[in-house]
């Protein structure tokens, strides 16, 4: 896909976070004003407060980016297969554990040292195999 032609739309970029996180700060007044004030008798909330209390809950319920050297939140927010995997690394012994971190270097070493052209035969080879790219997505 050519993407010089997504240059000239590249200002734009920035505006959608923002739009979001705007829209989601009215869904959130909106909704908090129908439903919570009848219910409780806590008072309404301002387009301002809705905002402060989305991003609270960003902090409190996902964690920050970063964060232990990944992305931040809970396991289950980490992709599919977080929890598994993390199971199925404490239950390694020492000795295993050590084995695959010597099979993952000389992987690394492997794909660094490969060319280019390479790679891209095997990646296609591993979307062959995965029926939809790595992830389940076509990274293409």
């Amino acid at each position: 896909m050519n993407m010089n032609r997504y240059r000239r739309f590249r200002w734009l970029f920035p505006l959608v976070p923002i739009t979001a996180i705007a829209l989601f700060s009215l869904v959130v007044m909106l909704l908090w004003n129908a439903v919570v004030p009848s219910l409780t008798g806590w008072a309404a909330l301002t387009y301002w407060k809705a905002m402060g209390l989305l991003v609270l809950c960003k902090i409190l319920f996902s964690g920050f980016p970063c964060r232990r050297g990944g992305h931040g939140g809970p396991p289950w927010a980490q992709g599919r297969h977080a929890g598994m995997r993390m199971a199925w690394w404490r239950n390694l012994s020492e000795e295993e554990r050590e084995q695959w971190k010597e099979r993952r270097k000389e992987w690394r070493a492997t794909w660094e040292g490969m060319a280019t052209e390479d790679r891209a035969k095997y990646k296609e080879s591993w979307k062959a195999r995965c029926h939809g790219g790595f992830r389940g997505k076509d990274h293409g």
